[in-house]
């Protein structure tokens, strides 16, 4: 064989082909406000490709740095009990009549659709991607499974409040010390669409980076 020559490798030509149907979905979701969800909620192999989904996301490490938490059936109503102790518990300083309210409304706020389902951030501590970079990935998660609840034909709201940001919500949860709700996802079938709201103009959003002169 002589020698002095190597073959050029072979170029293929990879034709883009536009997937009309998934930019429409990604065009159109929106959230949609608790009151407007209704039964019935997702399958569970509905709900298992929607995790899944929502797993894909990018992942420095390979750490998987989140995790899920689903409530459903009657579950909903018995974390809605202790959620509604804990604030009574944790709030014991305010006025009786603000606290009954809203310990009453978080008795019922898992109630109001029939699937939650909690992101949460879980980052591995002593990796060598910071912790940061970490909790980053589960904004990618939840926005995937907004996308992928819209692509069921289902409806979502992410929400946050007391019951992300509570040291007592997290204990009725069962988080780890070093754990987070990222957001709270109330997921459904649409009882009446919500109007488009206005969104931002790309022009004032995007600037393309040059060199200083």
């Amino acid at each position: 064989m002589c020698c002095g020559t190597i073959a050029a490798p072979i170029k293929t030509s990879i034709m883009t082909t536009v997937d009309e149907a998934a930019l429409k979905s990604l065009e159109t979701r929106r959230s949609v406000p608790t009151p407007q969800l209704g039964e019935p909620g997702p399958q569970p192999d509905e709900l298992h490709r929607i995790l899944n989904i929502a797993s894909r996301v990018p992942d420095h490490g390979a750490l998987v740095p989140f995790r899920f938490v689903v409530f459903a059936g009657p579950a909903r109503q018995a974390v809605g009990q202790l959620l509604s102790q804990a604030y009574r518990q944790e709030k014991a300083g305010v006025d009786p009549e603000k606290l009954e309210k809203f310990a009453g409304i978080m008795e019922r706020v898992f109630t109001y659709a029939p699937l939650v389902i909690l992101v949460v951030s879980s980052p591995e501590i002593a990796a060598r991607i910071p912790v940061r970079e970490q909790e980053t990935v589960s904004g990618a998660v939840s926005m995937n499974l907004l996308n992928a609840i819209h692509a069921h034909g289902y409806g979502a709201n992410l929400v946050t409040g007391w019951t992300a940001d509570s040291p007592a919500a997290a204990q009725v949860f069962g988080l780890k010390q070093h754990e987070r709700v990222v957001g709270v996802v109330h997921v459904g079938t649409i009882v009446e669409r919500p109007n488009e709201r206005p969104r931002p103009d790309i022009a004032d959003i995007v600037s393309f980076w040059k060199p200083p002169v």
